[in-house]
């Protein structure tokens, strides 16, 4: 499966795959992922690097990982994940994006099976980027249906649920990609949890934007190298 456009591929592929089989052990270890589920990609080049299908993260290596351009050329030796459809739809709606995170962790998708969106039941959903993160309607798996539905629902977030389904989460690079996919499952989860006792109070509007406006620069300034005086 190989073509000419793997010739024009960043020198640092080897480094994006690593990264790739590092990640997807970690979801599998933290119990996002289980055998074969979920799939990972990172865009490199004219394209991305993908997970095969069928393998799971345990026997998964960098070797593994299938490029895929744009224009369909694949290099590699395997198929890549079923879910490459909507993976590509996602980059070419939203170029700021570098990493995408697949998962069908349980609380993310317990949430799916209800058909339920994340509201803003607590500042950090902020974190997928706006005030909410959006579940879209049930499609087959590996379907044209699937990735329009799941662009759209990506078009202005880093994240969102998949009717029975799961969790997609992005990020500009897989750090941050993983960081989303991460507290969304745990917020997914404390959400079930409180509906369990009555419908969580919301946050306004005007409180989640202030929120985001937060986030912007939270974590971003660097201490001075010249303390101030007191």
């Amino acid at each position: 499966m190989n073509g000419a456009a793997g010739d024009e591929l960043h020198g640092n592929d080897t480094e994006l795959r690593q990264q790739a089989v590092t990640a997807m052990r970690r979801l599998d270890a933290l119990g996002m992922n289980r055998g074969s589920t979920g799939n990972l990609s990172l865009r490199c080049g004219p394209g991305m690097w993908i997970t095969p299908t069928g393998m799971g993260a345990d026997e998964l290596r960098p070797q593994d990982l299938v490029w895929q351009g744009w224009d369909g050329t694949l290099r590699g030796d395997w198929q890549p994940s079923s879910e490459w459809h909507f993976h590509q739809a996602i980059y070419t709606a939203r170029p700021d994006l570098g990493a995408i995170v697949h998962t069908h962790s349980a609380h993310a998708t317990a949430l799916a099976c209800l058909r339920r969106g994340l509201p803003a039941f607590h500042y950090m959903v902020a974190v997928a980027g706006g005030d909410s993160v959006p579940c879209v309607p049930y499609h087959l798996f590996g379907t044209e249906a699937l990735s329009a539905a799941v662009a759209q629902g990506m078009v202005d977030r880093d994240a969102c649920l998949m009717a029975n389904h799961g969790l997609v989460a992005a990020g500009a690079t897989l750090e941050r990609a993983m960081k989303v996919a991460l507290e969304i499952e745990s917020l997914c989860g404390v959400y079930l949890q409180a509906l369990a006792v009555g419908e969580p109070v919301l946050l306004s509007k005007e409180e989640m934007a202030a929120v985001i406006e937060r986030f912007r620069d939270y974590g971003k300034s660097a201490r001075s190298a010249t303390p101030e005086s007191p």
